[in-house]
C-alpha cells in the first residue's frame, strides 16, 4: 500500500470575494498550491445545501442527500458567463469580516443574485439544462419541489405546511409543480450551475494529480427532501416527526452526549428493497469524489436511539445496525469503492469486527492519543499501535486546531507528549511542526492534515464546536495565507517521511 498525504479544507473556507469559499479562482489556485506542495488530496466537508437557522448552517444537515449547495456556485463565473455583472456582485453586502461567513447575509444576497442569474438565463432552451434535468430527475424532481413549497411556505420545516402536500399526496404534488413551476425551475437551475462547475474544478484537480475526498454524513436531516418523499424509510410517525433520534452518549466533547435531531432509519425497510436508496446515495457521492468519507461509519454496526424530545442523550440506548449486509449489496451494486470508515467515538468489538470485514481503512487521529490518566500501551491512537490499512489526521473538523490543543494541555499533559516524542527543545508555539510531523512519520497508509495545523492557527480558526450552534462553520482562510513557503514545508515533510506525490514533481 502505496505512502500519500493530503490536506482537509472545507470549500467554504476558501478565501476570496462575495462572503463564501466557492468554486471561483480560489478554489483552482489551492488545487494548484496542493500539487506544489506534493499531495495526492484534499479533503473536503460535506457539498450539499445546508439548512438555514437553528441547524447553524451545517453541512451535516443538508436539505438533500443528493443536491449540491447552491452557496457554492461561483458568482464570477456568473459574471464571465454574462447573466450578472462585477457591479451587481460588488454592491451586495456579505459581511465585514472576510474571514468569517456570515449566513445571515450570504441567505439573503446569495440566493438573491442566484435568482437575478436565472431570470436571464434562456434555460428553456439550453440543451445542457435540459439534459441535466432528465438525467438527474429520480432524485431532482422531489428536491427542487421541495425546495420551491418551502419556500413559498416561508421556510418554515415541511411538518408544517398543509397535510397533503406535508404528506406527499400525488394531487398535491401536481397542484404545487404547476404552481411553482418557475420556483421549481430556479431550484433546478441552481443544481444545474453547482454541478456543472462542481465537475469543472473535480477535473481540474484530477488533471493536476490531486483527487478528492468527500464526505457523506450517515444521517439526513429531519427538514429534507429525502425524509419527505420516503418517509417509510425513516423512523417516523404518521405526522412525519421523528420517533427517534440520533446522536451519542456521554464523550470528551460533552459530558451529557450528543442530540443531533436526525431522524433513524428504518433499517429492515431498507433491507426489503435491497438498500436501494442507499445504493443511489453512495452511486452519487461517487459521481461527486473519488473517495467517500463516511461519517460515524459505527452506526452501521450498532446506533445511538434517543427519544424525540429528550433534553439530553442520556435516555439513549443502542441499537442493531445493517452490518455488512449494506455493503455487501452495495459491492454487489456498485463494485469495489474507495471508502474511509469514521470510526471515532465509543468503540465495541463490534464495530472493530464491522471495518476489519469491510476492509475500509478507519481514522485515528492523533489529539485523541494522549491522556494522563491512560497508560497509552492500549491507546488505540498513539502512533506506534496504528496499522497501515489507516488514515491518520492531526484533527478533524470537530477537533481543536493542533496549536490551539496543544497550548490548552496541562503541564502535566504537555510533558506526556514531549515525553512519548523525545522532545524537550521545542519552544511549545512551534510545537504544531513537530505534531505534525509525527503524523506523517506514521505507519499509516494515508495522512491528511488539516489547512490550520500547517498554518500552526489556533482555536479562533476552529471549524466546528460539537454540542454548540452559532458560531460554528463560518472560518475562511485569510488571503494570502497560502504562501509558496508553507508549500514548501508541507511538501519537505510529505517528502521526508515517504508520502510524496512524485506525479506532482
Amino acid at each position: 500500500m502505496s505512502r500519500s498525504a493530503g490536506v482537509l479544507l472545507s470549500v467554504t473556507s476558501l478565501p476570496g470575494k462575495y462572503g463564501i469559499g466557492c468554486f471561483s479562482k480560489s478554489a483552482y489556485d489551492f488545487v494548484d498550491w496542493l500539487a506544489d506542495a506534493g499531495q495526492t488530496y484534499w479533503q473536503i466537508l460535506p457539498l450539499g445545501p445546508t439548512s438555514y437557522g437553528e441547524s447553524g448552517d451545517s453541512p451535516y444537515q443538508s436539505y438533500s442527500a443528493f443536491a449540491g449547495n447552491p452557496y457554492l456556485i461561483s458568482l464570477e463565473a456568473l459574471i464571465e458567463e454574462g447573466v450578472l455583472t462585477q457591479e451587481e456582485c460588488d454592491a451586495a453586502d456579505f459581511g465585514s469580516d472576510e474571514q468569517r461567513v456570515d449566513f445571515d447575509r450570504l441567505h439573503e444576497e446569495r440566493l438573491r443574485l442566484l435568482h437575478l442569474a436565472y431570470e436571464r438565463s434562456d434555460v428553456s432552451h439550453n440543451p445542457a439544462f435540459l439534459r441535466f434535468v432528465e438525467e438527474n430527475n429520480w432524485w431532482l424532481a422531489d428536491y427542487s419541489l421541495f425546495m420551491a413549497v418551502k419556500s413559498f411556505f416561508g421556510g418554515v420545516p415541511y411538518q408544517q405546511w398543509p397535510q397533503d402536500i406535508r404528506m406527499h399526496w400525488g394531487f398535491a404534488l401536481d397542484y404545487y409543480r404547476r404552481e411553482l413551476y418557475y420556483d421549481v425551475e430556479f431550484q433546478q437551475y441552481m443544481q444545474f450551475k453547482f454541478f456543472e462547475q462542481w465537475n469543472a474544478l473535480h477535473a481540474y484537480a484530477n488533471s493536476r494529480n490531486i483527487r478528492i475526498i468527500g464526505d457523506m454524513p450517515i444521517y439526513v436531516s429531519p427538514d429534507s427532501a429525502d425524509v419527505w418523499a420516503h418517509t417509510e424509510l425513516f423512523q417516523m410517525d404518521g405526522d412525519g416527526r421523528p420517533q427517534a433520534i440520533a446522536g451519542c452518549p456521554p464523550d470528551s466533547f460533552s459530558a451529557t452526549g450528543q442530540i443531533w435531531k436526525n431522524p433513524l432509519y428504518r433499517w429492515e425497510a431498507h433491507r426489503r428493497t435491497g438498500y436501494s436508496w442507499w445504493t443511489s446515495r453512495i452511486w452519487q457521492s461517487f459521481r461527486l469524489y473519488d473517495v467517500v468519507r463516511i461519517d460515524h461509519f459505527r452506526g452501521f454496526d450498532e446506533y445511538y436511539s434517543i427519544p424525540n424530545g429528550s433534553d439530553t442523550a442520556l435516555s439513549g440506548h443502542w441499537e442493531k445496525g445493517p452490518g455488512m449486509d449494506l455493503f455487501w449489496q452495495v459491492e454487489r451494486s456498485l463494485g469495489h469503492k474507495d471508502v474511509i470508515a469514521e470510526d471515532l467515538g465509543y468503540m465495541t468489538e463490534g464495530v472493530r469486527r464491522l471495518v476489519r470485514d469491510s476492509g475500509f481503512p478507519n481514522m485515528k487521529v492523533l489529539q485523541f492519543a494522549f491522556d494522563v490518566n491512560d497508560t497509552g500501551a492500549a491507546n488505540d491512537y498513539l502512533p506506534h499501535n496504528y496499522h497501515e490499512n489507516c488514515v491518520v489526521y492531526t484533527g478533524t473538523h470537530d477537533n481543536e486546531t493542533i496549536a490551539g490543543w496543544f497550548a490548552g494541555l496541562t503541564e502535566d499533559e504537555k510533558r506526556l507528549v514531549r515525553d512519548y516524542l523525545c522532545n524537550d527543545s521545542t519552544p511549545d508555539g512551534e510545537m504544531y511542526r513537530v505534531l505534525v510531523s509525527a503524523a506523517m512519520m506514521s505507519c499509516a497508509a494515508t495522512c491528511i492534515i488539516p489547512i490550520q495545523d500547517y498554518l500552526g492557527l489556533d482555536n479562533s480558526c476552529r471549524m466546528n464546536q460539537p454540542s454548540t450552534v452559532g458560531e460554528n462553520w463560518r472560518w475562511r482562510l485569510r488571503p494570502g495565507s497560502l504562501t509558496p513557503e508553507v508549500a514548501q514545508w508541507a511538501r519537505t515533510v510529505t517528502m521526508r517521511y515517504g508520502r510524496m506525490n512524485w506525479a506532482n514533481k
